[in-house]
């Protein structure tokens, strides 16, 4: 499923929402002691539902490079000297253990499965390809996933988290991006399966003022 922005409908220069379901008051910054980097497909920019957009949101330190296969990249456009690039990707090698976060750069591949499968396969010399033990089931209920391998790019970012144990960025990311998802789900019209995924969710008390406000009935507003 794909998000199309649509030149007439206005958007929040921020969440990229509509201002109707704008969700910038939650947003809150995080610091991590990882070097982020964001290799994007050109097409990404340019999608609401994008994760990749939302991390360099709430992350500011993290870097976005923009990937067009007729403008090639170098390894040198990317790498922060004094850290061993790792580039994730579900065909990777399993993460090594011992690493301390601030030994390690992180390069994420943000697009469509096909677009990031193409990435992969150009820029696999640049580092070690490093999967992630498997979370379950996606929450990223704006895109269908294939299989239970795939996940977004902030859920790979999530899980990377967890692995080296910085709890509390983790759940702060979690925060941010489940209300992303939430408040594009309404976005779309899909109300009843907004609430259903605030069911499993730690929106409702992270930000119950946002929560109240985004479902306040508007006038000239269908129930």
């Amino acid at each position: 499923m794909r998000s199309v922005v649509l030149h007439s409908a206005a958007r929040c220069p921020g969440c990229q929402l509509r201002p109707r379901w704008c969700i910038c008051a939650g947003r809150r910054e995080i610091a991590l002691d990882l070097e982020v980097d964001l290799l994007v497909h050109h097409r990404e920019q340019y999608r609401p539902s994008s994760t990749g957009n939302l991390i360099k949101r709430v992350v500011p330190a993290a870097r976005q490079h923009f990937w067009r296969r007729e403008r090639r990249m170098t390894v040198a456009d990317v790498q922060v000297p004094g850290r061993e690039l790792w580039i994730l990707h579900p065909r990777g090698e399993p993460m090594p253990a011992g690493v301390a976060p601030s030994a390690v750069q992180i390069l994420l591949l943000d697009g469509s499965w096909r677009e990031t499968s193409a990435m992969a396969q150009e820029i696999g010399n640049w580092g070690r390809t490093i999967s992630l033990p498997t979370i379950g089931a996606s929450r990223y209920w704006l895109r269908d996933q294939a299989d239970d391998r795939r996940y977004s790019t902030i859920e790979a970012l999530l899980v990377l988290l967890r692995s080296f144990d910085l709890n509390e960025a983790y759940e702060r990311l979690r925060e941010q991006f489940e209300l992303h998802v939430y408040a594009s789900l309404r976005a779309r019209g899909h109300k009843e399966l907004a609430e259903k995924y605030l069911a499993d969710s730690p929106v409702p008390a992270a930000f119950p003022e946002l929560l109240a406000r985004l479902n306040e009935k508007r006038a000239n507003e269908p129930a």
